[in-house]
């Protein structure tokens, strides 16, 4: 046991470390600048783990001793007597690119995040508890806006920024019901604020400008639940069919709104006193109903190929402010398969674990009446550490995008890299004396 907190203490340095020299851009950018953001509640985090990432974030159905799940609560009760620990790392490089007034306008971007913290221990040998802290979704966007003002010679500009977002602390439990059945609970705490300000004016020459900026403060805490099944039937002495489901339901989280105007210089300096319509009042927004399924097949340790499919129903989500967020409803269909040539040998290069995997993703978002959508592809590699093997580097790797070059679309094109760290050990072991 002192093993494992040995490591834990070191992994943790680490990657605080890793964390804090990159604190500004990871404050600020999430994942990166991206405009599809300022919309509902932010970008989602990836579902799963690094592990996952490499395979086309299949986990649905699928578990291995190895790695935790954060997907389906229900399969921690696979994890057996090992204790585990681990800690995600994400980044991601992007180039962002809009046709406006028949010119191509493109930038690009980095941003980097802690991806996850996960403990995972055996409560019996039928009931597995795992505890994780998780960023959610992320805000962050600054749009600019220039246009003519009509029946005038003037013209507007109009700046639009957002940053924040949503954490989950979660706590899940996952049980083994009879031999091939089994059922989870997970019940998370949701915090975190997003802040979106816009301001206005019209650019007059001669004249001192002035400026009316628009500040919207929402901060979240509440709990939401997910529920999680699964099962394994043994298709014979070789092969097993997985079969996984999981649902959240629709859920009104509550919040608390501030909303300001105020009339500014250029230089930010106030004009006027702030008007202030709202100040920390009592708001609830609505989180949809998510439903999620997933099929695989593996043989033994070696091979496993899963497919994934799920449903957002974000034609649901209604703001703070209960107003309709203007969203569609979501799916995506993810595949992937885990190959590790010889799980029982002793050489090293037989014990890596190769991934890869693809994903297909209808966004809730829509840009001039057409639903965006993501095609991207994944490939990763565990590496085995330590004593006997059984901690994991794992990296992944995914390359995608999103939208095309069409009417008032932004096409994002992005290299996305995970980096995770399993450590596994055997907690509240009695003492054999000789």
């Amino acid at each position: 046991m002192l093993r494992i907190y040995k490591r834990i203490r070191q992994t943790l340095t680490h990657s605080l470390l890793a964390v804090a020299a990159t604190s500004p851009m990871v404050l600020a950018q999430g994942l990166g600048n991206s405009p599809y953001s300022a919309l509902g509640i932010g970008e989602l985090y990836s579902p799963g783990n690094v592990t996952n990432m490499g395979m086309g974030d299949v986990g649905i159905s699928n578990a291995n001793a190895f790695y935790l799940n954060l997907q389906n609560p229900a399969l921690l009760a696979r994890r057996g007597r090992f204790t585990i620990f681990e800690v995600g790392l994400m980044g991601q490089s992007k180039s962002i690119s809009q046709t406006i007034s028949n010119s191509l306008k493109s930038q690009s971007n980095f941003g980097a995040n802690l991806g996850y913290l996960a403990l995972s221990f055996p409560a019996n040998s039928r009931w597995n508890i795992s505890l994780s802290l998780k960023p959610y979704t992320y805000v962050n966007y600054n749009i600019r806006k220039v246009e003519a003002v009509a029946g005038t010679p003037y013209t507007a500009e109009y700046n639009y920024t957002g940053k924040g977002g949503l954490n989950k602390v979660t706590f899940a439990n996952g049980f083994r019901v009879t031999k091939n059945i089994y059922a989870g609970l997970e019940g998370a705490f949701m915090f975190g604020n997003i802040t979106n300000s816009s301001d206005a004016r019209a650019v007059v020459s001669g004249s001192s400008d002035i400026r009316v900026t628009h500040l919207n403060r929402a901060n979240y805490s509440d709990i939401v639940w997910k529920l999680g099944a699964a099962w394994r039937p043994k298709l014979n002495n070789t092969w097993t069919l997985n079969l996984g489901a999981t649902y959240d339901p629709q859920m009104r989280v509550k919040a608390t709104q501030t909303d300001i105007y105020q009339q500014t210089t250029l230089t930010g300096q106030a004009i006027s006193l702030p008007d202030t319509l709202r100040l920390n009042s009592n708001a609830q927004a609505t989180l949809p109903q998510q439903m999620h399924f997933g099929v695989s097949i593996e043989k033994g340790n070696t091979l496993l190929v899963g497919v994934d499919v799920g449903f957002q129903k974000w034609s649901q989500y209604r703001t703070a402010e209960n107003k309709q967020g203007n969203l569609a409803d979501g799916t995506n269909v993810a595949a992937g398969l885990e190959y590790t040539p010889k799980p029982t040998s002793n050489r090293y290069r037989d014990l890596i674990t190769y991934r890869a995997g693809f994903q297909y993703n209808k966004l809730p978002y829509l840009a001039g009446g057409t639903q965006l959508t993501d095609v991207n592809g994944s490939l990763g590699i565990s590496l085995p550490l330590g004593a006997y093997y059984v901690n994991h580097l794992t990296i992944s790797l995914v390359g995608g995008q999103r939208g095309v070059l069409s009417g008032t679309q932004i096409k994002e094109q992005y290299v996305r890299i995970g980096l995770g760290f399993s450590l596994n050990d055997v907690w509240f072991r009695k003492q054999v004396v000789d």
